[in-house]
């Protein structure tokens, strides 16, 4: 999926680098992502779920905060709430230069900010938190031994994740004033609530209290097995999925084309690497988005159908809708058509019909079951319809496959 990366104006006037996850079709919704904290936009987990779900045609806007990845700024001069002014800021960007954010996520304490942020930003309808604290103040105890010296001192500097970051007793201040659950009780969003039960880093209770103070429409899933920093490929793709399956809900329908009496143009449907796998793809269909893999035993995750298994559906969904067609309109008393498909590749010999007397064929076996009070004749007429299917004339035809280079615009 295209990225477009850009600065915008932050609240304390420094420039903040952002980065833009772009479907390869029109987008039907725009996202907010908000990092988790001393995390940066490119970090694994906001990289990864962003380019999933632009896969599933959301667009995802994700920024560095003061500081942090290719932000300007000093990281001691930041905030919570200039974290959530930021993110107030970049949802202008994003419905100045393209669509308001449908959708606001946050990880870690970038999902107590998108708490706090969400009543500021009118147009969105849902709000997801993933191991988000239910007190912003909860941060204080990656560095409870130095909290005494802060105040006294002013900004000490602490190791977070083995990397040194300055904390202000602004910082201590400024969070200690937050009630994020009041912000939660009155939030008027849907709510999707992700969190792993043996978060180590933001316990589970935080959760619980979030959920408590939410109002419906609220709902959590727990996510199994899964780290703080969702380090796991599977996770993060576990993540993305559930929020574009959960907010389908929430966002308005992808205005359709007008019924039009021309030819239709053939859909396009692009595949392209996720490089969240060895062979993980995403696959655009239109409004329609899938995902593509090999099998563990082909070195494969197995996160998807494999090419040969998408082949299959194809000759098998285009089977039982021309048999539909054909009982529909002879009004046969069909009740339901299944079709079971498998491929294999046998030896040329091994096949009397077949005109190629050497080497190896492919071979697809296809099963057609049929529900309903039919007689003999209708069976037999409805399984020389089924070679009519359009795919299984194109796949026993002669195809000619054009393959030119493209050119990035």
């Amino acid at each position: 999926m295209p990225i477009e990366r850009f600065r915008f104006p932050g609240s304390d006037g420094v420039e903040l680098s952002a980065a833009l996850d772009l479907p390869d079709t029109a987008p039907r919704a725009y996202a907010l992502l908000a990092h988790c904290f001393t995390c940066a936009k490119d970090g694994l987990a906001a990289r990864r779920i962003a380019l999933s779900l632009a896969a599933q045609g959301i667009a995802v806007l994700r920024f560095d905060f003061t500081g942090l990845g290719n932000s300007e700024g000093d990281f001691a001069n930041a905030t919570f709430s200039s974290n959530v002014a930021d993110l107030v800021l970049a949802a202008d960007h994003l419905r100045a230069e393209y669509q308001a954010p449908a959708l606001l996520i946050g990880h870690s304490l970038g999902g107590a900010a998108v708490l706090a942020a969400a009543a500021k930003i009118p147009e969105a309808k849902a709000v997801v938190t993933i191991a988000a604290p239910s007190d912003p103040a909860h941060v204080t105890k990656l560095f409870a031994g130095e909290l005494e010296a802060i105040r006294t001192s002013g900004a000490v500097e602490v190791s977070l994740a083995g990397r040194p970051f300055t904390i202000t007793r602004q910082f201590l201040d400024d969070i200690a004033e937050h009630n994020l659950l009041a912000s939660v009780a009155t939030l008027r969003k849907a709510l999707l609530i992700l969190h792993a039960p043996a978060d180590d880093t933001v316990g589970i209770d935080n959760a619980t209290k979030i959920f408590v103070a939410a109002k419906h429409p609220k709902s959590f899933v727990s996510l199994e097995g899964a780290d703080h920093l969702l380090t796991d490929r599977r996770d993060t793709s576990y993540v993305a999925d559930l929020i574009a399956a959960w907010a389908e809900r929430y966002l308005d329908p992808v205005p359709q084309p007008a019924p039009s009496d021309e030819v239709m143009e053939p859909r396009r449907v692009v595949v392209r690497e996720t490089r969240q796998g060895k062979f993980l793809q995403s696959i655009a269909l239109g409004p329609h988005r899938i995902t593509a893999d090999e099998p563990k035993e082909a070195g494969g995750d197995d996160s998807g159908p494999g090419p040969y298994d998408l082949l299959l559906a194809a000759l098998g969904a285009c089977t039982a809708m021309t048999i539909r067609l054909y009982a529909d309109r002879k009004a046969l008393p069909l009740d339901r058509v299944t079709v079971s498909l498998a491929h294999s590749r046998i030896h040329a010999e091994d096949c009397a019909a077949c005109e190629t007397k050497a080497g190896m064929l492919d071979r697809i076996e296809r099963l057609i079951w049929f529900d309903g009070v039919l007689d003999a004749g209708q069976r037999d007429r409805l399984m020389q319809i089924a070679d009519k299917c359009p795919v299984h004339r194109t796949l026993t035809s002669e195809i000619r496959i054009v393959t030119r280079a493209g050119e990035r615009g």
